[in-house]
């Protein structure tokens, strides 16, 4: 696969949705790399760590998935399926945290930072958003006041 193959693909994928999943394997290998110089069973630590990772990143597809089947809906429809979402994600990472306790070689609070690299990723995106820009050569469009806006504005000056 040839890098501008590469690109083409990652292109076409949603922006948003990217800069997410970018944020979380970027988090993931620095957390990875954090991990090293501490003592203990670096296998299961690694494994604890790489599993919350992947749950973030399920959660990320998950919740476009929903969401963009949510836009179709009327308001209320909308609402049930949103909610239905978040519990399905919600009771997804407490049955991996509490399966992770239960065999007592994984890291239940690895897992669950590997987790809240979802969390992290979200206050990331601006930054990961920028790195995509320069890596496709695209700029932001110009945000320009709508008609009524500039109305306004203009108003404003006058007074």
């Amino acid at each position: 696969m040839t890098k501008e193959s590469l690109l083409e693909k990652l292109r076409e994928k949603n922006r948003t949705v990217l800069e997410m999943e970018l944020g979380i394997l970027a988090l993931a290998i620095l957390f990875q790399i954090a991990s090293l110089p501490f003592p203990g069973d670096r296998p299961a630590r690694a494994v604890s760590l790489f599993l919350g990772c992947l749950m973030a990143f399920l959660a990320v597809l998950h919740m476009y998935r929903t969401l963009d089947r949510a836009l179709d809906l009327d308001e209320k429809s909308a609402s049930k399926m949103i909610y239905g979402g978040y519990l399905t994600r919600y009771l997804s990472v407490t049955l991996l945290l509490i399966g992770s306790s239960l065999t007592h070689w994984l890291n239940p609070l690895l897992m669950l930072l590997g987790c809240m690299t979802l969390k992290l990723t979200a206050y990331l995106q601006p930054f990961t958003h920028k790195l995509l820009n320069k890596l496709f050569h695209e700029t932001d469009p110009e945000e320009f006041p709508e008609p009524e806006q500039e109305q306004q504005i203009t108003e404003e000056n006058l007074q």
